[in-house]
């Protein structure tokens, strides 16, 4: 299992930011996570003293960002990815800061390519499911534009 401190020197996010708490499984396809985050008041997605399910999204993003970095391995350097879209998403729950216990948070990728790939992803408590959807994510997009131009 690998933990916080691993993820935080894998991923952009920083301090607070860094929403997950470890990683618990991984494969070539899938990664699934724990979080408690959720629960902290001082969490900076909280907005009007409480945590909207939508910031699950986040949750997944971070997930998704982690699965690059695993698969990018010790030898390379993850490549910037850049979270363009979700569909699909269903919210089962209104909050998520009212849960005690460790969120976990699963992403799959479904397709993909060397600069694009489609993730499904859920976020759950206590076997339940509290939202899923799906995500895009374009792999360094500055560089696409600089091709493209």
């Amino acid at each position: 299992m690998l933990d916080h401190a691993w993820i935080a020197a894998h991923i952009p996010h920083q301090g607070d930011m860094c929403l997950l708490d470890s990683v618990v499984d991984w494969s070539e396809n899938a990664i699934s996570c724990r979080a408690v985050s959720h629960t902290d008041p001082a969490n900076p997605l909280r907005a009007a003293d409480r945590l909207g399910a939508a910031t699950g999204i986040e949750y997944a993003a971070q997930a998704m960002a982690i699965h690059g970095a695993l698969l990018a391995g010790q030898d390379d350097a993850p490549r910037q990815g850049y979270l363009t879209s979700v569909r699909s998403v269903t919210l089962h729950v209104d909050r998520l800061d009212d849960l005690s216990g460790p969120l976990d948070v699963q992403a799959e990728r479904l397709s993909g390519d060397a600069n694009n790939i489609l993730y499904q992803f859920s976020v759950g408590h206590a076997g339940r499911c509290l939202l899923a959807g799906r995500a895009a994510v374009v792999l360094d997009a500055a560089a696409l534009t600089k091709e493209s131009a």
